[in-house]
């Protein structure tokens, strides 16, 4: 699944091309994704900035923002108008460059909310995520799960503890900290805290540097190489050396996630 720096890559290219430019028409090929009263209100709406919340893509429409998120598999990508149809591109936006951006989703997961520019931050979707590593306090952080009693690293999953993070990020972070992911929540210190969202800024601004993580069924789209991938310790290195002490990375699924860390350096 695509997390915070894929999502922000996606942001960058996607403002890059079709910045200022008008949508001229939509089509709809899946109408659980997108309904026709919201195509009516965005055909002949200009793209005036498009912006990124957690993992949200916002393409703001003045007076409206089309909140999108990937899910598991969803990709965008541009192609000339004439180009035929593949069978997993659902939404079609046609645009006054005479660009076609097509959003292409194997699984059907994605979702487009339509909002109002007013208050688009303070309803659903985007009013049920936390703050980012970025703008997050430490010390509120520490108390939020301080009265949890979960593993850390389902709650570093938990857009509403913390926004942003995904299953990848989570694993690098918590090895960063030499915190095991069983580790419970109630456990944590706030040194611990603190060092969690150090580790988070630092490698999510890496991961952005890098154009994100190319893995399993994410690809980055848009003609744009992720090479995080190049940089992860222990994510997907199941049965491989750790980088630092020599030891097996293993993998166990915590809460239904498979979780890879090193047990001698992240200690139980």
């Amino acid at each position: 699944m695509p997390e915070l720096p894929e999502v922000e890559t996606v942001v960058t290219v996607l403002k890059r091309r079709i910045l200022g430019l008008t949508i001229q028409n939509i089509d709809i090929y899946y109408d659980k994704m997108m309904d026709e009263d919201t195509k009516t209100l965005l055909i002949g709406k200009t793209i005036s900035d498009i912006t990124r919340q957690g993992k949200y893509i916002c393409f703001h429409l003045n007076p409206y923002v089309l909140i999108s998120h990937l899910r598991m598999e969803g990709r965008y990508f541009f192609k000339d108008i004439d180009e035929p149809k593949l069978k997993h591109e659902h939404v079609v936006f046609t645009l006054s460059d005479g660009l076609s951006l097509r959003y292409h989703d194997t699984r059907k997961f994605g979702t487009f909310d339509l909002r109002h520019l007013s208050d688009y931050k303070v309803v659903p979707p985007l009013s049920q995520l936390a703050d980012e590593p970025f703008q997050i306090d430490p010390k509120a952080l520490y108390k939020t799960l301080k009265s949890k009693h979960k593993a850390i690293k389902t709650a570093l999953l938990d857009q509403s503890i913390i926004a942003g993070i995904g299953n990848i990020y989570a694993d690098e972070i918590l090895f960063s900290t030499r915190i095991n992911p069983h580790r419970m929540t109630s456990k944590l210190t706030q040194k611990d805290t603190t060092n969690v969202v150090n580790a988070a800024i630092l490698i999510l601004n890496q991961a952005i540097l890098s154009g994100g993580t190319t893995i399993r069924t994410y690809v980055s789209e848009l003609g744009v190489s992720g090479r995080f991938q190049l940089k992860l310790m222990v994510h997907q290195r199941e049965g491989e050396h750790c980088y630092v002490c020599g030891g097996s990375i293993v993998r166990e699924v915590i809460n239904g996630r498979s979780s890879f860390y090193c047990k001698t350096c992240q200690k139980r």
